[in-house]
């Protein structure tokens, strides 16, 4: 299977895998499972290190680079179809990373791993 993990649960496996549900801890840790890490991940990670709001050991580059590698994460780039299907989304959430998420997980079918409760009020496979 195919999945897509949100920030705070990429996050998460990398630094303090504890915090993660049993069940998304099993789909990650499942080596048959293909894990999808969005590049709006990656925009949003380095805008919250920028801001102080997240502390990496290292600079997010290298970080990000060397975790995907280390976990065998696929990356999942933004194309213009995924930015554009944010506008058919409710806006229930106003988290602009969020929304590409979901819009990335609806329209290549990844499941998104994610504990976010306001992700779930959308049209979206969720797993946690």
């Amino acid at each position: 299977m195919k999945y897509l993990l949100d920030t705070l649960t990429f996050l998460w496996w990398c630094m303090s895998p504890e915090q993660l549900s049993p069940g998304a801890y099993e789909v990650i840790a499942d080596g048959r499972n293909e894990i999808y890490f969005s590049a709006a991940s990656t925009w949003e990670i380095v805008i919250k290190t920028g801001k102080g709001r997240l502390i990496l050991p290292e600079e997010p580059g290298r970080y990000v680079v060397s975790r995907m590698s280390q976990h065998q994460f696929l990356a999942l780039p933004i194309q213009i179809a995924h930015t554009l299907q944010i506008s058919a989304l409710p806006t229930q959430h106003s988290d602009p990373f969020d929304r590409l998420l979901i819009a990335q997980s609806q329209l290549e079918a990844l499941p998104l791993i994610t504990k976010n409760e306001e992700i779930r009020l959308y049209e979206v496979e969720t797993i946690w």
